[in-house]
Parts: structure tokens; C-alpha cells; sequence
């Protein structure tokens, strides 16, 4: 597939996307470059801001079956994953599917519930697949999980775990819309209240399966070049040598920090990859996989200021 055509497409799909979600312009590129480099994406916002509508737009403009699990305290791995149960009938157990089954899974509040049942993704989202009652399920190759987190300061939250926040290829933060954007939006659903339907905001299904597979293997071989390699790896190295930080970002880090900066380049239009694309890249990558230490934290440090410095300490390749 030539880059070209990714791009054309990509921006029909901004377009289609901005018919429901009004404003979070970062965040729609964000999930566009999760989607590309075959990852999962993690929203964090405040109630009200349009994350939920978000991750329905972004479902329904890719032709993608979509499940929506709202993550509550008493929420169990069952009820995402699904469970056996025994059918008098046949006299055997038949598989209940849960929503995990889908190709978009949204992840609704998944800091609300306890580390147990947010570990129940952790397979599924490394592996494309769960294993229930010791038998292995696969789910399709479109497999995403776009979740959504209230600022851990709200009351009845629980942090993720470092193991889950490590799977999310990006966490974005999900502010407030302009004055203009809020405007906009009164203006064009100020009229209507509930669950709004997308099919008569003009949203419709813009791409295919083999669209999706054909653009992430083009990304897959975008040209990076040595000396941008080594610019991650050391970006990545500096994050474990840092006073302010306890835990610095894994391996793990460096190679989706490398997917994401080839789905930048190609959202660009660009054949390879420059250092802008990796430095763009770095907060939304990299700032979720760091832990800051007591220190830090009681002196009121934060992971993107760290990462700040990080940015400006390591030499920019020419």
C-alpha cells in the first residue's frame, strides 16, 4: 500500500470523526497512531469530555465490531472474558462469550475496579487472545482496547498496575475543549440529550479489514534509521539513569516507541521517520511506563517534567 493512500484515508477518517467528537484533535491523531502500530490506547479525563463518544466514533468510522464494559468495583474477570457454563440440556459446559469478543473493546473507568479484574487484559492485549478454564481462546487480528481513566486523585479509584500501564502503547490526556470548540458544540448537539447516534451524524464505516491490515504492514516497513534507533535507545536508558525517577520505561518501551513513531511519520505522509516524530512521541509513550520516586513526588515533580528533561539532556541526532 503506498503511504499516500494512508494518508488520504487518514484524514477522511479525522474528518468522519469530527462529525461526533468536536475538538480532541491530539487525542484522535493519538488513537490513529495506536491503530496503525497495532496497539491499545489509554485515555485519562475528566467525566464529560468525550471519551466514551470518542472511542464509539473511532469503532464505527473503522467498520469495527465494538463492545463497550463498564469497569465497576464488583466487576469480576468473568464478566469480561467470559465464563463456561453447564447446559442441562447437552450435559456439557458451552463457552459464554464476554465482551472481550470484539474487535474495539472499550474499557470504560478501568481504574474504578481492583487489580484483579484489570489483570483479567493483560492477555489479551499482549497475546490477541484469553484462556478460560485452561482452554485458549484467540480473538480476531483487529483486537484494540482503547481505555478510559478518571485522574487517579478521584475518589474510588485504584492505580493501574506498572504490568498493564505497560501494555498501552500511549496515554493520553484528555482535556477540556477551547471556548470555540464548547461553543461548536452546543450549537451542533445543545438540541439533543442521551446516547447520540452516529449514523445520523453522518459517521459511517470508512475502511476495511484489508485496509487495516495492508497500512499497519506498510508502517511495519517504514524506514528507520540507525542513528534514530540508538536516539530511542538512549532515550529510553536515560529514563532508568534519572535521580527523580524509581522506575524507568522497559524494553518494552523501545520498541513501541519505535511503531509509534513510524505511524507518525506515515500519518504525515513521510516515508521515514525524523527525530520531531520521536520527540512528539515521547510523552504519550514514555510517561506512563516511569515511576517517579518518593522524592520527586513530594516535591511535586511530574513524569512529563522528567521526561522534559530527559528530552533536553540526549543528544538529537542530525
Amino acid at each position: 500500500m503506498e503511504l499516500a493512500e494512508i494518508k488520504d484515508r487518514t484524514d477522511q477518517l479525522r474528518a468522519a470523526i469530527a462529525h461526533a467528537v468536536v475538538g480532541q484533535e491530539h487525542a484522535v491523531e493519538m488513537l490513529l497512531v495506536t491503530l496503525l502500530a497495532d496497539g491499545h490506547a489509554l485515555l485519562e479525563g475528566m467525566p464529560g469530555t468525550a471519551k466514551t463518544l470518542l472511542a464509539r466514533t473511532f469503532a464505527a468510522v473503522l467498520g469495527l465490531s465494538f463492545q463497550r464494559v463498564q469497569f465497576t468495583p464488583d466487576l469480576m474477570p468473568g464478566d469480561v472474558l467470559g465464563t463456561n457454563l453447564f447446559d442441562f440440556q447437552s450435559n456439557s459446559f458451552h463457552l459464554t462469550r464476554g465482551p472481550v469478543f470484539t474487535d474495539v473493546l472499550l474499557a470504560d473507568e478501568i481504574n474504578r475496579t481492583p487489580p484483579k479484574t484489570q489483570a483479567a487484559l493483560l492477555q489479551a492485549m499482549q497475546e490477541r487472545c484469553v484462556t478460560i478454564d485452561g482452554a485458549t481462546h484467540a480473538l480476531g487480528d483487529a483486537f484494540l482496547v482503547v481505555a478510559t481513566q478518571n485522574p487517579i486523585e478521584q475518589e474510588g479509584t485504584y492505580p493501574l498496575p506498572e504490568a498493564q500501564l505497560d501494555r498501552f502503547l500511549v496515554k493520553v490526556r484528555v482535556g477540556y475543549p477551547t471556548r470555540e470548540q464548547e461553543l461548536e458544540l452546543a450549537r451542533r448537539h445543545g438540541h439533543r440529550a442521551g446516547v447520540q447516534d452516529l449514523a445520523a451524524l453522518g459517521v459511517r464505516a470508512l475502511v476495511d479489514r484489508d485496509w487495516l491490515r495492508d497500512a499497519r504492514a506498510a508502517v511495519a516497513a517504514l524506514r528507520l534509521a540507525d542513528e534514530l534507533v540508538e536516539y530511542v535507545v538512549d532515550l529510553v536508558r536515560a529514563t532508568r539513569e534519572h535521580e527523580a525517577l524509581a522506575l524507568g520505561a522497559s524494553p518494552r518501551a523501545i520498541v513501541m516507541l519505535c511503531l509509534a513513531a513510524r505511524a507518525l511519520a506515515a500519518l504525515r505522509g513521510r516515508d521515514y521517520v525524523v527525530p520531531d516524530d520521536v520527540q512528539e512521541l515521547a510523552p504519550p509513550v514514555l510517561a506512563h511506563r516511569v515511576v517517579l520516586s518518593p522524592t520527586a513526588e513530594l516535591e511535586g515533580a511530574s513524569g512529563d517534567a522528567v521526561l522534559a528533561e530527559v528530552l533536553r539532556a540526549v543528544p538529537v541526532p542530525r
